[in-house]
């Protein structure tokens, strides 16, 4: 029986994965009236069958990350185990808003078993919003309720834990909710300093990549401005640059004086450009979090101010081209001094957010897949699912939740931390040592093509700003 495009039509548990074992997702397949009409035990059908079983949602929301299938491959097989019947809820929280319950199909233990070893999502993912409108939120409730859901499985990051949050809460506690913590940016809450899955994964394959990048510089002579993924924090670019040894890196945490100047921005890479070239070297690798843009004072990068948001009011920052930015303000400065380089702009993330995991976040999605049916079989309701030591430990939503702006609170890199000064040393940057050294302020003057003076009063505020975060 073939579909549109001569694809076979899907068959009930069999709607995500080909006879191949290649995941296989196709709207028309989902919808098709097939699987519905075949009155099979597990097809996602009304409330009133829905009477005599539980049925679990499970969906995914926001950024893709490695390790999502995992966490859908534990949790399906245990559910089922445990006596539910699980339904694959496609795109997030997209149709569910709408009232169209038809990108939803049946989950068995034939359609995950082995996608742990892959990336993306089985379930795709999206950034659709539900908490922006009261009524959305209703009807996501009334969509669930009328596919019979009586637990809910969110994967997400911090967005789709307040939206999850909001769901329950809408509901009125009828439908059980659990969330799964997961984005490659590492800043949701978690106790005991662990990741969030992911994470571990994009750092691997970044550094990877950085380390080919830092080749080709030292080959070519030439520096490479690379942006990481990050919204709101510097773990990824930080766990980045300081696994590859990066020349610096550059993060939104070190700035506590904000907004920050572009040109600020600017000369602090110029000073570490510069050092590196008193040290004879014309190659280097600079590594920037892309939150830095959330940071910088408009007036000082108009781009800023018309930049498009997303679902969730964020800017977003994948337009706003802060590498090329940065490239172009630093080498006119440069050029001014007389000193020509070639720079190189590069973007590093979308490449790692659907990488296959790493053995790390494979096992850690298992554990987290299980954790989460086993809190909401048990009764649970209203938790994120955390890994803490040995132990899978459920995290009230209210517990993580900002007082002040009553969404889920940050984990943020800290300027403060041992950790965060062996990374700062290991860095090739301008510090007050470099000014108060006569020889050396006498290179760097030299290679900026400068007086010792005007150096310093030109470069003083980058080298003060170095002591501020690393006392």
């Amino acid at each position: 029986m073939t579909g549109p495009r001569g694809r076979r039509a899907a068959r009930p548990f069999e709607s995500l994965a080909d006879c191949t074992g290649r995941h296989r997702i196709d709207e028309t397949d989902l919808s098709a009236s097939t699987s519905r009409e075949a009155g099979m035990r597990h097809a996602v059908t009304s409330t009133k069958e829905a009477a005599t079983h539980m049925r679990m949602g499970i969906l995914v929301g926001g950024g893709p990350a490695p390790g999502i299938n995992g966490v859908i491959s534990a949790a399906t097989i245990e559910a089922i185990n445990r006596g539910f019947e699980v339904a694959g809820i496609y795109d997030g929280f997209q149709w569910l808003m709408k009232g169209d319950t038809s990108h939803v199909s049946p989950l068995g233990i034939r359609d995950v078993s082995r996608i742990h070893f892959s990336g993306g999502s089985i379930l795709r993912t999206s950034r659709a919003n539900p908490t922006r409108d009261p009524k959305a939120l209703e009807t996501v409730v009334k969509s669930l309720t009328d596919l019979g859901i009586t637990h809910l499985v969110t994967i997400g990051g911090d967005d789709t834990a307040f939206s999850s949050r909001r769901v329950l809460e809408t509901s009125e506690g009828r439908i059980r909710v659990a969330h799964v913590p997961k984005t490659i940016d590492n800043d949701l809450p978690l106790d005991g300093g662990y990741s969030t899955f992911g994470f571990q994964t994009a750092r691997h394959v970044g550094t990877r990549t950085v380390e080919a990048i830092m080749t080709d510089a030292q080959t070519t002579s030439r520096w490479y401005f690379l942006v990481a993924m990050g919204r709101n924090a510097g773990h990824l670019a930080l766990g980045i640059g300081v696994s590859a040894g990066a020349t610096l890196s550059l993060i939104p945490e070190e700035f506590s004086q904000r907004p920050v100047s572009f040109d600020h921005l600017c000369a602090i890479i110029e000073g570490s450009i510069i050092k590196r070239l008193a040290m004879g070297r014309s190659d280097g690798c600079c590594i920037l979090a892309e939150g830095l843009a959330e940071i910088l004072d408009p007036a000082s990068l108009p781009e800023i101010e018309g930049a498009e948001r997303d679902e969730h009011g964020h800017l977003r920052l994948a337009e706003i081209r802060l590498g090329e930015l940065v490239k172009e303000r630093v080498r006119a400065r440069l050029k001014a001094r007389g000193i020509a380089l070639t720079i190189v702009d590069k973007d590093i993330g979308y490449e790692l957010r659907c990488a296959a995991p790493i053995p790390f976040d494979q096992e850690y999605t298992r554990e987290l897949g299980y954790g989460v049916v086993k809190f909401l079989a048990g009764g649970g309701s209203g938790a994120m699912i955390t890994r803490q030591g040995d132990r899978l430990v459920p995290v009230a939503f209210s517990d993580i939740m900002d007082p002040t702006t009553g969404r889920t609170r940050i984990r943020y890199v800290d300027t403060r931390a041992e950790v965060f000064e062996v990374a700062r040393h290991y860095m090739i940057r301008l510090g007050p040592a470099d000014l108060e050294t006569p020889a050396t302020l006498e290179s760097l003057a030299e290679a900026a093509r400068m007086t010792p003076e005007d150096f310093r009063k030109e470069f003083e505020s980058v080298a003060r700003d170095a002591q501020a975060v690393t006392v």
